[in-house]
């Protein structure tokens, strides 16, 4: 189902930033194409707006996590592709421990409440 069709679901706050972070350790992508993998591969559960992932993204870019540089899409469209830094690489593996943990600590809530 395209994008536009399916009903929203909302984010968990900070989890933008870890899921950008775990895309592009795979290969430099460009913004449309973050989103897009966000979203299959939530099997479609998850959509991320253009007003929130280009936000995202220029603060890995200041904060070094990931280099931008411009080339060319699928589509023949001028576009930014963005790629992790080593120290992105780093914050990602940051970011999967405090996940691990905060998800550990709900999960347990959810257990015994």
């Amino acid at each position: 189902m395209p994008m536009s069709k399916m009903p929203k679901s909302e984010m968990p706050s900070g989890a933008l930033v870890l899921l950008i972070l775990r895309v592009l350790q795979g290969a430099p992508l460009h913004g449309y194409a973050i989103a897009q993998k966000i979203h299959v591969l939530s099997a479609e559960v998850l959509t991320v707006e253009e007003g929130s992932l280009y936000p995202a993204l220029q603060k890995l870019l200041l904060k070094g996590w990931a280099t931008a540089e411009w080339g060319i899409s699928e589509t023949n469209r001028k576009v930014r592709f963005y790629s992790l830094t080593a120290a992105g690489r780093q914050q990602l593996t940051a970011e999967l421990e405090e996940y691990g943990r905060v998800n550990g600590a709900i999960q347990a809530v959810l257990r015994m409440a």
